[in-house]
């Protein structure tokens, strides 16, 4: 099985610009270039920050590219998003407490969108209704299961950053600890830079996004940091024993060389480039 997790499109009604970059046409490359070179995936899982600034229109536009996509797209809301709005677009993902979350089937387990957003804030939360909603689901669940979330429930140890990580984690980890034997990876978005880890015992795993980008600048210790690094997506393998994630850098420009060989016979001085 594979699948396609994108982050961080942060849709922009007006066409304006994060960082010179427009999230418009980075998303719709990132879409065609996953599309071209993943034809079999199976579905692309959009992290959250959906929009800039959670406006209507974004949804609108989002809704409008998704539905004329191949495969099927599964979204979670981050923290520039605006749950009401969200869901006004998007109704199919409302859950009985009017949260945004869903299970949906794969062909190797289930996967299921949590929704980690709260007012007025860039800190993401997970309640105590919330927690009995996931728990509910995990149990019901049929083999091996993807959570997917915005924020981070593991420390960056990056200052500015880890003030807007998941706040309650201990009580999200309470749910997660009691499961780990049938959750098998949470992926997340939010903080612009590629992380992994793991979180009471599961693996964890976020790509940067696919318009700005972050930096791990651990000297900073007030203001967020960018770069000009390149945008991506990740792509996710599964197999009966193993789960292999690489981070494709879409918005890489220069050039890719193809050099050497894997076959050892075929290696000596004159041959391989070096």
């Amino acid at each position: 099985m594979k699948l396609i997790q994108m982050t961080d499109i942060h849709l922009t009604s007006s066409g304006k610009t994060i960082g010179g970059r427009d999230p418009y046409i980075n998303f719709t490359r990132a879409l065609e270039h996953a599309l071209t070179n993943h034809p079999d995936a199976e579905a692309i899982i959009i992290t959250g920050d959906l929009s800039d600034w959670g406006e209507k229109t974004d949804y609108e536009v989002l809704r409008e590219i998704i539905e004329k996509l191949p495969i099927s797209v599964h979204l979670a809301i981050g923290n520039h998003d605006d749950r009401a709005t969200f869901l006004d677009i998007f109704p199919e993902y409302e859950d009985q407490n009017g949260h945004a979350q869903k299970v949906f089937q794969l062909s190797k387990g289930v996967g299921i969108i949590l929704d980690t957003w709260g007012p007025e804030t860039h800190a993401g939360f997970y309640c105590s209704k919330r927690c009995e909603w996931l728990q509910k689901a995990l149990d019901e669940a049929k083999g091996p299961v993807s959570l997917f979330m915005h924020h981070n429930p593991i420390p960056t140890h990056v200052g500015p950053t880890d003030q807007i990580m998941l706040q309650n984690r201990e009580l999200f980890g309470s749910v997660i600890k009691k499961h780990q034997q049938k959750v098998s990876n949470i992926f997340f978005g939010h903080c612009h830079i590629p992380l992994s880890g793991t979180f009471y015992g599961v693996p964890v795993f976020a790509p940067r996004g696919t318009n700005h980008a972050g930096f791990a600048n651990f000297k900073e210790t007030t203001l967020l940091t960018a770069s000009d690094l390149p945008q991506a997506y990740a792509v996710i393998f599964f197999d009966q024993h193993s789960t292999t994630i690489h981070m494709i850098e879409f918005g890489y420009e220069g050039p890719l060389r193809i050099e050497g060989s894997p076959d050892y016979e075929t290696w000596d001085k004159e041959f391989t480039m070096r």
